[in-house]
């Protein structure tokens, strides 16, 4: 039986703190069977990747209103070179000498402007393998409805929310296809309104779903 999904962002973090990992992977563990696109393909091998791995991180920003919690998310600048104009977490690549949690919050604060001490983070969420070869650790946080946002137009175009109990509702959740490098490659998708959440943000999504909701 799934757990109900709770609007109250009080649940939330109860739920988040028994059922996430407070840690990042070690290193004997980020390359051990990692969740990610490969997952959802037609004939369950991998998809190309790029070796080595890159280390990345994204903040999955859980917004505590007193109503309803909400997710915060972003949308690309429609002029970068890769994943224009596509929705996403805060976050990218791990620098030598970051953590995860540096890396996360780092970039935050870079693409959106959202300071670090309007978040407080809950536990890490499973890894999460694109098929770029980035692997991606999802690090879940509270954020204060206080908080005052100024994007970095270069990178992002803007910064919305979602609600929380949308996006982990299964019945939302969605898999499409599309070719790819010459292959059909299926993937999660979580259409909002007008917005079109899809591929690793939706993958990270849906895992996060699995763990939190699912016995």
């Amino acid at each position: 039986m799934t757990l109900r999904v709770p609007a109250d962002h009080h649940a939330f973090e109860v739920l988040a703190a028994a059922r996430l990992r407070p840690d990042p992977p070690g290193p004997a563990e980020r390359h051990a069977n990692p969740r990610g696109d490969h997952d959802l393909q037609f004939d369950g091998s991998p998809l190309p990747s790029r070796q080595p791995l890159k280390a990345a991180a994204v903040l999955v920003p859980v917004v505590a209103h007193d109503a309803s919690a909400t997710v915060l998310l972003t949308q690309r600048a429609p002029d970068l070179r890769d994943h224009s104009g596509q929705i996403a977490f805060p976050g990218g690549k791990v620098d030598r000498g970051e953590t995860p949690l540096d890396a996360a919050l780092r970039e935050a604060e870079e693409e959106i402007g959202l300071e670090r001490r309007h978040v407080r983070p809950l536990g890490y969420c499973d890894p999460y393998l694109s098929s770029s070869g980035y692997h991606i650790m999802p690090l879940v946080s509270v954020v204060s409805p206080a908080l005052s946002l100024s994007p970095n137009h270069r990178e992002v175009a803007e910064a919305f929310e979602v609600p929380l109990a949308f996006l982990m509702d299964p019945d939302n959740h969605e898999l499409h296809a599309r070719d790819w490098r010459g292959r059909c490659r299926q993937y999660y998708a979580i259409p909002f309104e007008a917005r079109y959440i899809w591929g690793v943000t939706a993958g990270i999504l849906r895992n996060l779903y699995e763990r939190l909701y699912q016995p």
